[in-house]
């Protein structure tokens, strides 16, 4: 009951070779959900300083005749 059965290798050989076989697969996966990872925190970043130039308040430029007054 314990025991692996030849059936059950059978299993784990087919599981091993589809996600090592090949040229680099499982490689080629991890280098794609890398560059999502880091495009996702790219875009977390790109909303974090548009939410911030948008509670910080700046002065409006003045024009040269109210500056001289």
């Amino acid at each position: 009951m314990g025991a692996m059965s030849w059936v059950h290798w059978v299993i784990v050989l087919a599981v091993v070779a589809l996600l090592f076989g090949g040229r680099g697969k499982l490689s080629s996966i991890m280098g794609d959900a890398a560059k999502g990872i880091r495009a996702f925190k790219d875009g977390l970043k790109g909303e974090d300083e548009v939410a911030t130039e948008a509670t910080t308040a700046k002065p409006l430029p003045r024009e040269k005749d109210e500056a001289r007054s």
